[in-house]
């Protein structure tokens, strides 16, 4: 139980919750917005019809809405946009200026990560070690 708790009692956990939380009550203004808003608009386009960009092929049950399908592409674009541009591009500005303000350098990219360089060397000792010539392949993937 110790564990649990202490798991449960972690800053991320409690992030992750409120996350969860913003995030339903998010999704729910932006269903509505974009049910009231622009699914009226897109119906429009349909015509006289009273389903708007929607079609039924044999029976009521059998519906295809193109006007729902957009719907949803551009709740999801607008969910994905503010996600984007409130929460990621903040923090990343944020941790750029704390690692400013303690002094830490920018990581540099580098052609290979370190522990890839490392097993390319291990690969060609071992290959050497068994008298089969090296071969250059770069990282070896």
């Amino acid at each position: 139980m110790k564990g649990f708790k202490d798991f449960v009692m972690k800053g991320n956990v409690i992030d992750l919750a409120v996350g969860v939380v913003i995030g339903g009550a998010f999704t729910a203004l932006i269903t509505s917005i974009v049910d009231h808003l622009i699914q009226p608009v897109i119906n429009v386009f349909g015509g006289q019809n009273v389903n708007g960009l929607a079609f039924q092929i044999t029976n009521p049950k059998t519906v295809v809405d193109f006007g729902a399908i957009l719907s949803a592409v551009i709740s999801f674009l607008i969910t994905a946009a503010v996600v984007y541009f409130v929460f990621v591009m903040p923090m990343a500005k944020a941790r750029q200026l704390d690692r400013k303000r303690r002094g830490i350098p920018e990581e540099e990219e580098s052609a290979a990560p370190e522990d890839v360089m490392l097993l390319t060397e291990i690969r060609d000792l071992l290959r050497a070690q068994s008298g089969s010539a090296p071969t250059d392949r770069g990282t070896g993937y």
